[in-house]
């Protein structure tokens, strides 16, 4: 039998309990999660990509079925070089519905083969946004209630 596997693509700067709690949802569905760290030229991050990947890896240390790369190019093609033929999205709340909602109809559009399954995050971690977490960051707070355990700074 082939093998379910999803891509979770995002910017992820950084990974919050709230991306974790998404992940460990979505292999409930598939038998592999593979996050995938999008990487936005024209756009500087607050964490390198190398410090993003290393993030995600502590949060997911010891967890089967999960890979984590970086990519450049349309999530799409991420998905068409690697096989994968399901796009996870996590939301918030409605903003981040419509937002994500949107940006799956053009993925429709461009590839009606990769379908993109879109899960609200559990009411415990809505509240938890990366430019949240990177504010407090910024003004050296303590993230620990919002960041995966196991993950350091």
């Amino acid at each position: 039998m082939e093998k379910r596997i999803a891509l979770f693509p995002g910017s992820f700067d950084p990974f919050t309990s709230g991306h974790l709690n998404i992940l460990k949802r979505a292999l409930t569905m598939f038998d592999k999660v593979i996050v995938a760290v999008g990487i936005n030229i024209d756009k500087r991050g607050f964490f390198p990509t190398e410090k993003r990947l290393e993030i995600i890896r502590q949060a997911t240390e010891g967890m089967e079925g999960v890979e984590v790369i970086s990519y450049d190019n349309l999530t799409i093609d991420t998905c068409r070089e690697l096989g994968v033929r399901h796009i996870v999205r996590g939301v918030r709340n409605m903003i981040d519905f419509e937002t994500e909602r949107s940006i799956a109809d053009a993925n429709r559009v461009l590839a009606p083969d990769i379908e993109t399954i879109i899960i609200p995050t559990a009411q415990e971690f809505a509240h938890i946004s990366s430019s949240a977490v990177r504010d407090i960051i910024k003004h050296h707070g303590d993230t620990s209630k919002f960041l995966p355990e196991g993950v350091r700074l």
